[in-house]
């Protein structure tokens, strides 16, 4: 079996390109995104003012810039994507596990970009075409999807999959218009709140919904924890793009000046445009789509709901194709290519109800961004303590691509990361339950159900600490780890026998 193509290959270090400014302006175009903006008003409808939202924001994205740079290092040192690091810990075999468990969730993403972007087609279509909202309806009630929106869905998911069709490299202008247009939108949707609102002042003004401390601290953990989950992803694939960078300085400076600065910045817009609105309309206007569908220019409505169409598709298959691809791509290296992974990314996203994930702003948060962070949070743990404790940064960079090396462990499985894994989700498993309605939140113990609010946290360290503990002496004594330069990065990429075995 092969374990190697063209896309998990180590980068040579001569195609390493990447600067500081590469890696600030990706986190900038990533964070100049609509989900960010639903993050930042989710909070303000959850109850929170304005600077308590921004403060869990900024707090959150300063907690996940760790793990990012952390895991960004093997990346950057020995030119190899996140499927391939994570062998070290999980095995060439059992890194299938953690890396599937990362794409399904990436799908999850794709799934609520193409709706964002599918349901602004909708908003648009509806100025033009009115009679579009009263299309008899196909789908079961409890299936929450009016015909209108499923169309445009269906209409934006294709084109998704056209460009995925094309590669990669058809969304370069897409992205330099996003870079440019998000921003401007971004600035003059602000200046729009502060006029029609009569001044930051009474935005501002608005007081946070909670009686007393007890009922803000109850919200904020949770709402923490989700705003870690929000790149809990990206956390953990990093590597994809550090593989690039020229040094290591360039992918921490880089992604510490773009990533806590712009999703605060964003998200600050957000707030005041979604505190604005209940001075405005009366009620809260949590999604800016819907935000956007309320101007009166017809003209108006059309050229936002372009403009978030177009900037969702260019961030849909930077920031939630490429990655996925990659690691499905990863269970079958031979057969799987990035278009392939592409096209499995996009029936699974469609497949997951991403109407139903952000159909309203607790859903939002505390069932999905903290759902899968307790999925992530553990595999993070692991890479971490495994790369940094067990190993001392230094890894045999032809074993991670060899049957038989140091880590192949058992038939390819380092069982002692699945216990790890397993047993780091399980104590988020009784407050998910509970979260979801499966089972009664008196049939569980308070305490228990609780730990679900830290989820991303709990499992972090908890599956971390039991990975050190059963490895500790098997990694010293057993596989002593091989000092590798980037050299033999170069080496991996440019011959098969080093980086592909039968």
């Amino acid at each position: 079996m092969s374990y190697t193509n063209e896309d998990l290959a180590a980068v040579p270090a001569s195609k390493r390109t990447w600067d500081t400014k590469n890696f600030a302006a990706l986190w900038i175009s990533m964070s100049l995104c609509i989900p960010t903006y639903m993050l930042s008003s989710s909070l303000i409808e959850g109850g929170m003012n304005w600077w308590q939202a921004i403060m869990t924001i900024m707090i959150g994205n300063t907690i996940v810039l760790v793990p990012m740079i952390l895991n960004g290092h093997a990346g950057a040192h020995y030119g190899i994507p996140f499927p391939v690091f994570v062998r070290a810990s999980f095995g060439l075999r059992g890194a299938n596990i953690p890396a599937v468990l990362r794409a399904i969730v990436a799908c999850g993403w794709f799934g609520i970009q193409t709706w964002i972007g599918g349901f602004a087609l909708y908003q648009m279509l509806r100025v033009w075409v009115p009679s579009i909202a009263a299309l008899p309806r196909v789908f079961p009630e409890s299936f929450g999807l009016e015909t209108g929106p499923a169309i445009t869905f269906v209409a934006f998911w294709f084109l998704n999959m056209f460009v995925v069709y094309k590669g990669v490299e058809s969304i370069r202008k897409l992205l330099v218009f996003k870079a440019i247009f998000l921003p401007i939108a971004a600035a003059l949707l602000f200046a729009w709140a502060v006029w029609a609102g009569k001044g930051l002042g009474p935005i501002l003004a608005q007081p946070s919904k909670f009686q007393n401390s007890s009922e803000f601290w109850a919200y904020f953990f949770p709402a923490l924890t989700g705003m870690v989950g929000f790149w809990a992803t990206l956390s953990l694939n990093i590597p994809d793009f550090t593989r690039y960078a020229k040094s290591q300085r360039a992918q921490i400076v880089g992604q510490a000046l773009g990533l806590p600065p712009s999703m605060t910045l964003f998200a600050f817009v957000g707030v005041v445009v979604t505190s604005a609105t209940s001075i405005i309309f009366g009620s809260t206007v949590w999604d800016p789509v819907v935000l956007a569908g309320k101007f009166d220019s017809p003209m108006l409505v059309t050229f936002a709901m372009i403009a978030i169409a177009i900037s969702t598709l260019a961030t849909n298959i930077a920031a939630n194709i490429v990655s996925p691809a990659n690691d499905f791509a990863n269970l079958a290296p031979a057969k799987i290519n990035f278009r392939i992974g592409g096209y499995i990314t996009g029936v699974i996203g469609m497949l997951i109800f991403p109407w139903k994930l952000i159909a309203d702003p607790n859903g939002y948060i505390f069932t999905w961004l903290i759902a899968y962070s307790s999925l992530l949070g553990p595999i993070g743990g692991i890479m971490i303590v495994d790369y940094y404790f067990l190993r001392g940064k230094e890894l045999g960079v032809e074993d991670l691509y060899r049957a038989g090396g140091r880590y192949w462990y058992r038939n390819g499985f380092n069982r002692a990361a699945l216990w790890a894994l397993v047993l780091g989700i399980v104590p988020n498993v009784p407050g998910f339950l509970t979260t979801v309605g499966a089972v009664s939140k008196e049939s569980v113990s308070p305490w228990i159900s609780g730990l679900y609010h830290y989820a991303w946290f709990v499992g972090f360290f908890a599956s971390g600490a039991l990975y050190y503990g059963f490895m500790r002496g098997k990694v010293v004594a057993d596989q002593p780890p091989l000092r590798v330069d980037a050299s033999l990065a170069d080496s991996a990429s440019k011959h098969g026998a080093a980086a592909s075995i039968q």
